[in-house]
């Protein structure tokens, strides 16, 4: 009883404690001054595609209210990782940006992503300005990473890695443009699995185990056409005046699912039969839990029924063009119902309609014929009716492919077009790889070309991949370009914004930003026999077993002589004779 009893007076003076209402006998330490400062959200947008396909994004956005830019050192976390939180601190990194897809986005199909990705992996990152040795503090950084999301990061070195001078500039606040602290680089052969999505849910302050990262089944999404998880931090401003930043983590998850393999007779998707689960809570630390369902083309319910209904709509510019989404806020207990669990249910009824094709649109080939020579071909789509717009190049092109770079040409309607911007840097064998920049102004309604010649070089023995027979992978070309807009864009990016619409910076009402990723390349080098080796070794153990082991006996064998052994009627003789007495024979 008297146990009880004092464990009741704890609890009555926790309690007290948490209200406000503390005994003056018990001393309470002051609250840590970095308290509450972080906020997250959770959003996850749905969107019926005209393929019958259905497209999927998750975003998770940490806002951290700390500013290392001046060499603060931060040993407080709440909702922003440690681990990531420690990583910027020793790198000193203003931003940092990594993606690893599996697949490839078909633009022609599915529209614009709301943030892009090459295949692969792909990581880009801006160091401060405090940095002496960016290339050690890069290398150092590629290993780390490496280690934390369980990728082969720490295969990036020089030879794959480029300094854009102008195709990758800060998302975030700051005037820092010296592309001296810049490094990017890609990996287009990463394979993308269960061991990189684990570690990327971690980082989410619920994991999980509730909200929307409930719904991230590995055995789920990896049976998916399109699967791609990236994490972006960046500074950002604390309120409108920009006095003081924060630091903004946050975690994209993109998945297209296709309802042929799938394996699903009837014309209907839902939570469940996309993820094998069901929400019933949102994430208790989320400040925001919601889910869009893009309704803009289903505005009189001819494409698909959506079950149950929403009567929370909302209205948001995204890529150019004004959408409809129907909303469900999972911190409101009405959203789940009686059941207490809210599964939602698109029943397909016509793919029927126009879908609205992107203005930009790039793709990229080899030709030519051998295993000597060869053309890398990009070709550039401006959609647009009526109206020109300039587009960035960017191409990281390995060193054993070695360009003729006075071979490049650019043609727009049969006629030459010529690059306003060019930005070459050579490549050095076993060293660094060939950099192309420029920027090139595609006419309304036209394909660009871009073209260039190169040869292949031929590789030490030790350099070649397990596999050289099938290939060498040459990364993505990077295209950025701010695209006429139809409607106006919001300049400003308040909270109230929907995390999809307001990733990145607009500086313009008429314009967009839009950044396309091209198909990786796949590129034969000659190749030696390497059969011949094996065949090698074979025979010369063979000759030296045969010859060294007969001389090796010859050498430490020792002959004796032996007498014949007697017949069995000498031997029958010799024991009579010893019964006898007599010598034998």
């Amino acid at each position: 009883n008297g146990r009880a009893i004092k464990l009741s007076k704890v609890l009555k003076r926790w309690e007290a404690s948490q209200v406000g209402d503390v005994d003056p006998g018990m001393s309470v330490a002051p609250p840590h001054p970095h308290t509450n400062t972080d906020s997250f959200q959770e959003e996850l947008v749905v969107r019926p595609l005209h393929s019958g396909d259905i497209y999927a994004s998750f975003q998770f956005r940490t806002v951290w209210e700390a500013d290392f830019s001046r060499g603060n050192k931060v040993s407080h976390y709440q909702l922003f990782p440690k681990s990531l939180g420690q990583v910027i601190s020793k790198f000193s990194v203003r931003e940092l940006h990594i993606s690893f897809t599996q697949g490839y986005w078909r633009t022609m199909q599915w529209g614009q992503p709301f943030l892009p990705s090459p295949p692969g992996a792909e990581l880009w990152v801006w160091f401060q300005d405090s940095v002496t040795d960016v290339d050690g503090t890069w290398k150092e950084l590629t290993n780390v990473l490496s280690g934390i999301f369980c990728a082969s990061l720490n295969f990036i070195d020089s030879t794959n890695t480029v300094q854009p001078s102008a195709a990758f500039k800060p998302l975030g606040v700051g005037n820092v443009t010296d592309h001296r602290f810049l490094r990017y680089a890609t990996l287009p052969r990463e394979i993308v699995c269960t061991e990189n999505l684990t570690p990327w849910k971690k980082l989410l302050p619920c994991g999980s185990k509730a909200g929307l990262a409930v719904l991230l089944k590995s055995e789920k999404l990896f049976h998916s056409s399109f699967h791609s998880q990236a994490v972006h931090i960046r500074p950002i401003c604390q309120d409108q005046r920009c006095k003081s930043t924060s630091l903004e983590l946050r975690q994209t998850l993109n998945a297209v699912f296709d309802l042929h393999t799938s394996g699903q007779a009837k014309r209907e998707w839902s939570l469940f039969k996309m993820f094998s689960r069901t929400l019933t809570e949102a994430c208790p630390l989320a400040s925001s839990s919601k889910i869009y369902i893009d309704i803009t083309d289903n505005s009189q319910g001819e494409q698909f029924e959506l079950s149950p209904a929403s009567s929370l709509l909302s209205q948001a510019v995204v890529l150019g063009d004004r959408r409809t989404f129907s909303v469900y806020d999972l911190t409101d207990q009405a959203t789940f119902g009686s059941t207490r669990s809210l599964n939602l249910l698109i029943r397909l009824k016509s793919t029927d309609g126009d879908m609205l094709r992107p203005l930009l649109h790039a793709e990229r080939y080899v030709a030519g014929y051998g295993l000597q020579t060869g053309e890398i071909h990009t070709v550039m789509y401006n959609h647009h009716p009526y109206r020109s717009f300039p587009v960035l190049l960017l191409d990281s092109v390995p060193w054993y492919l070695r360009l003729y770079i006075h071979t490049l040409t650019v043609t727009s309607k049969g006629k030459e077009n010529k690059p306003s911007y060019i930005h070459y840097q050579p490549s050095k064998d076993r060293l660094r790889p060939h950099l192309l920049e420029m920027l090139v102004q595609l006419p309304p309604n036209s394909a660009t070309e871009v073209t260039v010649e190169f040869e292949r070089a031929l590789l030490k023995w030790t350099e070649y991949t397990p596999d050289p027979n099938h290939g060498f992978y040459v990364g993505s070309s990077v295209i950025s370009s701010l695209v006429p807009s139809t409607v106006a864009t919001n300049t400003s990016i308040t909270q109230e914004q929907p995390l999809f619409s307001s990733f990145f910076p607009c500086k313009e009402e008429l314009s967009y930003f839009v950044r396309v990723y091209t198909e990786p390349l796949l590129v034969n080098l000659p190749t030696p026999d390497f059969s011949m080796p094996y065949n090698v070794i074979c025979l010369t153990c063979t000759v030296v077993a045969v010859g060294y082991g007969s001389l090796y006996n010859l050498l430490t064998r020792s002959f004796q002589i032996e007498e014949p052994s007697p017949g069995l009627a000498k031997r029958i003789a010799n024991v009579i004779r010893r019964m006898r007495g007599v010598p034998p024979l």
